[in-house]
């Protein structure tokens, strides 16, 4: 059977599933993109993610043309139609159609759409072992001139990132603010434990507000695990006792390895354990 895509109210054949060649997301990735967790039928956190999703499209002066509760619906909607029980949900909404100029004011009827698919995750083994990563020179974008809180179509700064990572051999790649800080990976955000302390880098370090990431620091406090939000550098990752990161696709994956130092004993912790076994017991409920 052929998956369903929600293109503007209706479900089209993948193979029929088409936007114009004019559409700004296409030409300028002028648009907006979530992409959420399906757990037993159900979208985890969907209403976290459809107010991210409105808040990154104000922040570009783009109007999605429907309520949150519609586009909820047709989430739902697609995601049944494909009996998708487990898996994942792109949704995305696109300036639409235009001139070859930049002028968005010149676009027409923006294209809201929903793709629900299975998804292929980490394998298990960097679960139990650990992921390798590296540091990568590509900084994150500088917040003054595109904040990285709006997750927009334009992830070539990501790309260029995940690039330099694949070349030396990792599928994850840490970047660097404008001011050495650590601000985020490539897909994930990330977390470090020092003395029993989980920390991470604050928004302001110019990372997306990710919400697995909010769901780990609900955890964290559920689980009376201190937890501060605070500038960090390479130095700190270094060090640290464990290191873990988070998003909805990688969910919790611990790092055992960055930069070719090990991180604590070079095995997954224990508070990320607790917080893995949590987030788990969280999802499928």
């Amino acid at each position: 059977m052929s998956l369903k895509i929600y293109i503007n109210g209706k479900l089209y054949d993948k193979e029929d599933a088409k936007v114009s060649v004019y559409d700004h997301g296409l030409l300028y990735g002028d648009g907006v993109f979530e992409g959420m967790r399906i757990y037993g039928g159900k979208v985890f956190r969907l209403a976290e993610h459809l107010e991210r999703l409105w808040n990154s499209a104000k922040a570009i002066w783009l109007e999605i043309p429907m309520t949150p509760e519609a586009l909820a619906e047709a989430v739902n909607q697609t995601m049944q139609v494909n009996g998708i029980r487990d898996g994942y949900v792109r949704l995305v909404v696109t300036r639409g159609a235009g001139t070859l100029g930049l002028d968005p004011n010149k676009c027409s009827d923006p294209q809201v759409i929903v793709i629900a698919d299975t998804i292929t995750l980490y394998p298990r083994e960097y679960y139990e072992q650990g992921l390798h990563i590296v540091t990568v020179s590509t900084i994150r974008n500088h917040p003054a001139a595109l904040s990285p809180r709006i997750k927009s179509l334009n992830y070539l700064n990501n790309i260029l990132a995940k690039i330099e990572g694949l070349q030396a051999g990792c599928v994850e790649a840490l970047m660097l603010n404008q001011k050495g800080e650590v601000s985020e990976c490539t897909g994930d955000n990330i977390f470090l434990v020092r003395k029993g302390e989980l920390l991470t880098p604050s928004v302001d370090a110019g990372v997306l507000e990710g919400i697995t990431r909010s769901v780990v620091l609900e955890l964290a406090r559920e689980l009376k695990i201190p937890v501060r939000e605070i500038p960090l550098t390479k130095h700190d990752v270094y060090i640290a006792d464990e290191c873990f990161l988070t998003g909805s696709a990688a969910e919790i994956v611990p790092v055992t390895k960055v930069d070719s130092r090990k991180i604590g004993d070079g095995l997954p912790g224990p508070i990320t354990r607790r917080l893995l076994k949590r987030f788990h017991e969280v999802t499928r409920q």
